[in-house]
């Protein structure tokens, strides 16, 4: 099958997504049509992805699908998020950048950065209100800088507040440890880009502090189970809310459906399979937290 042959066949499966993928979007800013022709330059420029793409067709579709109910894009010359295979399968990968953007845009902070301190740098914390100190030559090399003694994320809040949280390298290699990519032995992030995923690790760790925020709570508990990873930071991070929900939520939802010319059974219950990845026969197996998640939905949604 010649190269155009497989890039047609992925084209016929992304482009039948338009619909569903501008009804599940949560960022106004992302639009079917560029993240489409970022898709498809995407897989153009890599026959070995394209192929896993044919070969895993619900992946490919999944992964697109994903862009748009996470809110992040594709654009290669933001390097936020990419299309790339795992274990015959196409995976939505976010970067650590892709997060912190996911951060900000969701109005959790004002501004995020993360770095990788190494043993001849000089970082200290010196208050708790104030960002870290960290000097070190950045045009020094990777051997006078000296090795990897660990990471930090520091964040500024709207209340004007800096959040600042490190990890010592050992505990960062211990998470590691836990990836299942890693302990294949095979290819995986951990092995190809060590460094990206020692940031990614104290991002996603560092956002337990941090206001909550569904989109960036969504795209952390993405890139730790569908995304691949194999990281798990559940025992770390407060339990979902699974309080049934009430009626004056369910009377919220209706009200809408019923503003915006839609109804339960055709148009949401789906569209909750979709976003929250179990099937629904009813409202009322939606949790409270869930609820007031699909009200603001709605309400973005009516707005357009």
């Amino acid at each position: 099958m010649s190269n155009q042959q497989v890039i047609n066949q992925v084209y016929g499966l992304i482009n039948p997504l338009q619909p569903e993928f501008e009804q599940i979007c949560s960022e106004p800013s992302i639009s079917f049509k560029r993240e489409s022709e970022f898709a498809m330059q995407i897989f153009a420029n890599n026959d070995y992805l394209a192929g896993v793409a044919i070969n895993s067709p619900v992946t490919t579709c999944s992964a697109i699908k994903n862009v748009a109910a996470i809110g992040i894009t594709l654009n290669p010359a933001q390097k936020l998020a990419y299309l790339v295979p795992r274990k015959g399968r196409i995976c939505l990968d976010i970067s650590y950048m892709g997060l912190m953007h996911i951060a900000q845009q969701s109005g959790a902070i004002k501004w995020c950065q993360s770095s990788i301190v190494r043993k001849n740098d000089k970082f200290m914390r010196t208050a708790i209100d104030r960002p870290p100190v960290h000097e070190f030559n950045e045009f020094g090399t990777t051997e006078e800088r000296g090795e990897i003694v660990g990471a930090y994320c520091v964040v500024k809040t709207d209340d004007g507040d800096y959040l600042t949280h490190t990890m010592r390298i050992a505990d960062i290699f211990a998470i590691r440890d836990r990836s299942e990519g890693f302990k294949s032995g095979k290819s995986s992030p951990w092995r190809t880009d060590e460094e990206q995923m020692i940031l990614k690790t104290v991002v996603k760790q560092a956002a337990k502090y941090w206001p909550r925020r569904e989109r960036l709570d969504a795209a952390i508990d993405y890139v730790n189970t569908d995304g691949g990873e194999g990281i798990n930071f559940k025992e770390e991070r407060p339990e979902k809310d699974i309080t049934p929900v009430s009626d004056e939520s369910v009377k919220a939802i209706t009200d809408l459906l019923i503003k915006m010319n839609k109804n339960w059974d055709d148009d949401l219950l789906p569209l909750c399979a979709t976003i929250f990845r179990r099937p629904f026969s009813s409202a009322t197996e939606l949790s409270e937290l869930e609820a007031h998640k699909v009200i603001d939905f709605l309400n973005k949604k009516a707005a357009a």
